[in-house]
């Protein structure tokens, strides 16, 4: 029997690094105002949501927009753009701290990339706004009117920085979450689309992530749960060991392939490197080979040498175990996706650990009393 539960452990504090603030939908959310909308939506990327009442009558448009600026200091921007989707052009509100303190709500005409200019006049005018910061979360509330009556469908983009320096947004990030907050919705029906530019791309980073976590991030787990808890029933062996093996090897195949497709993907973004991440990466591949390499040379039980074999093949699983969680909660950093999908892995890692933690006490039942049997049993001479 090894030492304590390593595996329940890192399962379950992997478990503890999301944030409740970040397991919200946008149906879930209240207001300080008591304001009530129409209409709202989970924005695919920067955590952010948009809840909306559109009034055709008067081509009025009431919106709140929510997100996490990058850092409390920093700031928050939704837009529309009139003339095509993206940040040129874009018709902004920002909301963040003055100098006072006091959150605040400004409007910049975004003519291009090198020029941002704060504006009272934009394509829509600008009844009221308002803004507010608690829980990690800023709040933008604006009443526009929309100058296109009839015009039901908007190009909108959404955005987070760090800072405000002189009463200025400072430059935001350039993750892909940053260049993808742009789409499409629509006020009537309540459609939200993501432009289209880029689809291509973001696919391909979705099919990597997709492909680690399933590999990395449970079949390995699930791998060595098998190895650890149901070689302790004999009647289980040898089955364990086929299933433990055809888990690892599950593992190590698919995970190869999205290893391979992170470095397509990063061959493909010049500019753009994610150290951390691609390092743990590099190093679970080197390590999951060299455990494929370590069965062919698996000595028998009664080898001299075995007892060193354990030590080396459990003490890698146990460090690419942990490699691996933390580099999924890294990809899915990076990718920013829906927060039903990262609380949806954490569910699962819930659910993973719970088990073994279950099995761990069973385990601990069974070997105990293996002993005991054998202290009692009398000496057959």
């Amino acid at each position: 029997m090894s030492s304590p539960a390593v595996l329940v452990a890192v399962i379950l504090v992997s478990a503890s690094l999301i944030s409740p603030s970040l397991s919200q939908i946008c149906s879930s959310q209240k207001f300080t105002n008591n304001k009530v909308y129409a209409r709202c939506s989970d924005l695919p990327v920067l955590k952010s949501f948009l809840h909306w009442t559109y009034d055709a009558d008067n081509s009025t448009l009431s919106v709140a927009f929510v997100a996490p600026p990058d850092k409390p200091d920093g700031w928050i921007a939704w837009a529309i753009n009139p003339n095509a989707p993206g940040m040129v052009g874009a018709q902004t509100l920002f909301a963040f701290k003055n100098s006072k303190g006091e959150m605040v709500v400004k409007t910049y005409d975004i003519s291009s990339y090198s020029s941002i200019k704060e504006s009272s006049k934009l394509w829509f005018d600008v009844k009221e706004t308002a803004a507010e910061f608690s829980g990690g979360l800023m709040r933008l509330f604006a009443t526009l009117v929309v100058p296109e009556k009839g015009k039901t469908t908007l190009n909108h983009v959404w955005q987070v920085g760090p800072s405000v320096t002189g009463g200025f947004p400072a430059k935001h990030g350039f993750q892909p979450a940053n260049l993808n907050s742009k789409g499409t919705f629509d006020l009537l029906s309540g459609e939200s689309k993501t432009s289209a530019s880029g689809d291509s791309r973001v696919s391909r980073k979705n099919i990597h992530g997709i492909l680690n976590a399933i590999s990395w991030g449970f079949l390995f787990p699930v791998g060595i749960i098998i190895a650890r808890y149901m070689r302790t029933f004999q009647s289980a062996d040898p089955a364990w060991f086929y299933l433990h093996i055809s888990c690892q090897c599950s593992a190590y195949v698919i995970g190869v392939a999205g290893w391979a497709t992170g470095l397509k993907l990063g061959s493909e973004s010049k500019g753009i490197t994610y150290d951390v991440h691609r390092n743990i990466g590099i190093a679970l591949f080197c390590l999951a080979t060299l455990q494929v390499f370590a069965l062919l040379l698996r000595p028998k039980k009664d080898h001299k040498y075995r007892f060193y074999w354990n030590i080396y093949h459990h003490g890698v699983g146990y460090t690419m175990l942990i490699l691996s969680l933390v580099n999924v909660f890294k990809g899915l950093d990076i990718l920013d996706p829906m927060t039903k999908w990262r609380s949806a892995y954490i569910g699962i890692l819930v659910v993973l650990g719970v088990i073994a933690l279950l099995l761990e006490v069973v385990t601990w039942i069974v070997v105990l009393k293996r002993k005991s049997n054998k202290s009692t049993k009398p000496y057959d001479g």
